[in-house]
């Protein structure tokens, strides 16, 4: 349907799976993606940037991808950090059986595969990455954004890749603006026309 998109809770396009060849954390995977999910064909350009761009997340602790898709993010985490548990989280019911399929495949038994709400509520992490899902509109990035990124544990980072044409710069300024004076909002690099944001928490 012309009003499908990869954030629909449930896409009404027809699945059609396919398989695509991926490297992740320096290994090579054969994973499955489809129809009605983001960057079918493969990892695009934002999150190439991000996991070129991001140092090795925590060891231990809770990891989160905000927004996972159908999970390169959330799985080369567990691959970096396999004594982790890595919560990935989205909204799209599809993207959520093929991150947990991929997980699978993938050999990373401590990745978790959800949707926000069964997350649980006193969970903090040590280590957020995420190409968040800019194009869900502002107030909705914006409720994403405020729900996750205060849940870092203090001492933790987030990393976020966003479009410069997409709003990266102005984004960044109202982190900063919003979070207070907990965080320290910054640009970490820039790279192929996409901003690296780090949050980094400070105090309680």
């Amino acid at each position: 349907m012309a009003n499908d998109h990869y954030f629909s809770a449930n896409p009404s396009s027809e699945e059609r799976q396919r398989q695509v060849h991926v490297t992740l954390a320096g290994r090579d995977l054969t994973l499955s993606t489809a129809a009605g999910v983001f960057s079918p064909d493969g990892i695009d350009r934002g999150t190439r940037v991000l996991l070129g761009a991001v140092p090795p997340p925590a060891t231990e602790g809770a990891l989160l991808d905000v927004g996972c898709g159908w999970g390169p993010i959330a799985i080369t985490m567990a691959l970096e950090s396999p004594d982790a548990q890595v919560w990935g989280v989205d909204v799209n019911e599809r993207v959520l059986g093929l991150a947990r399929a991929n997980a699978q495949t993938a050999g990373t038994e401590n990745v978790t595969v959800a949707l926000p709400d069964d997350v649980p509520a006193d969970l903090r992490f040590r280590t957020i990455w995420s190409n968040p899902p800019i194009r869900v509109g502002k107030d909705e990035l914006h409720t994403i954004l405020t729900t996750w990124l205060p849940r870092l544990e203090v001492g933790g980072d987030a990393w976020l890749v966003v479009s410069k044409d997409l709003g990266g710069d102005s984004l960044q300024k109202w982190l900063a603006d919003t979070l207070g004076g907990a965080f320290v909002v910054s640009r970490a690099s820039t790279a192929k026309g996409f901003r690296v944001i780090r949050v980094h928490r400070t105090a309680e």
